[in-house]
């Protein structure tokens, strides 16, 4: 569609200009989607002639605003378009009455990052892409620390999984969760020490762990430990991750197995967010 050969044209002219390389192809608009039947009021698209000249797309979770994607087609870019998208797209977090707002945008995107904190979201944590080939990250890798359930869709997991995300995140996903359960190439499990259930993880087919969260910053790299292994388990040739610069020890120890950072992002946040010391995203558009 339109829409996904914008962000797909817009990724890439930025990523090669700062010297990555065309980093997105094209893939299906699931989650966006999802969103739009959920809440209608999250898409803006601005229109020159007919075209598609940029859009603005953003979800709400509770007390969470979360800007999933904003972008302008390169060849109009500098018009204002962007900023009157990230205007209209704000009525809409207004409307939501969300504490919180939150986004995660490329390092390296100068200008969009003026633009964001002219309108109150500010640097908050790095977020670093880490990725492996499969046997190196396997390659002295402990027994899993916490045991792996895989998640059903019983009303107990739904209640554990927005449990869970209330003090990771600080606000419940339970939609989202439903929406990851419908995605026939990702599994779901909940991380189990003993008998209390301390957090949960999501790996898809090709080995990209997350979202992850956790009840405590101290368990944080012992999920991911966990994470690691069933994604290995798999038959993917790498294993991946995004990883904030807040959960260190989980840093630690994609190091430690071989992961290196293939692109560095950001989350900017409004004041008094975004302290992800539980959290692993999945990417940037669903967080």
């Amino acid at each position: 569609m339109a829409t996904d050969a914008l962000v797909v044209a817009s990724i890439n002219e930025l990523t090669t200009r700062h010297g990555f390389g065309p980093m997105a192809a094209t893939s299906p608009p699931n989650f966006q989607l999802f969103s739009l039947e959920d809440d209608p009021g999250g898409l803006w698209v601005a229109e020159d002639d007919g075209d598609i000249a940029g859009f603005a797309w953003s979800w709400v979770c509770g007390d969470i605003w979360f800007l999933a994607q904003l972008f302008v087609d390169p060849g109009r870019q500098g018009r204002g378009i962007g900023n009157t998208l990230l205007e209209r797209t704000m009525e809409h977090a207004r409307a939501s009455g969300a504490a919180h707002k939150a986004l995660i945008t490329f390092t390296f995107n100068r200008v969009s990052q003026g633009l964001y904190m002219r309108h109150g979201l500010f640097p908050k944590t790095p977020i670093y892409l880490l990725s492996a080939a499969r046997e190196r990250v396997t390659k002295a890798l402990p027994e899993p620390p916490l045991r792996a359930v895989e998640m059903d869709d019983s009303a107990a997991t739904m209640e554990k999984l927005a449990e869970i995300d209330a003090r990771a995140l600080g606000a419940s996903r339970v939609k989202h969760h439903r929406y990851l359960r419908t995605d026939p190439s990702t599994t779901g499990v909940l991380l189990f020490a003993g008998g209390e259930a301390v957090g949960y993880g999501y790996i898809n087919a090709g080995g990209h762990i997350g979202p992850l969260a956790v009840t405590r910053p101290d368990i944080v790299r012992d999920a991911f430990a966990t994470a690691l292994l069933l994604a290995a388990d798999r038959s993917a040739e790498k294993v991946s991750a995004f990883l904030p610069g807040t959960c260190g020890s989980a840093l630690g120890l994609a190091i430690d197995q071989g992961m290196r950072i293939t692109f560095p992002m950001l989350l900017m946040a409004s004041p008094g967010y975004g302290d992800w010391t539980q959290y692993l995203p999945r990417n940037p558009g669903f967080m």
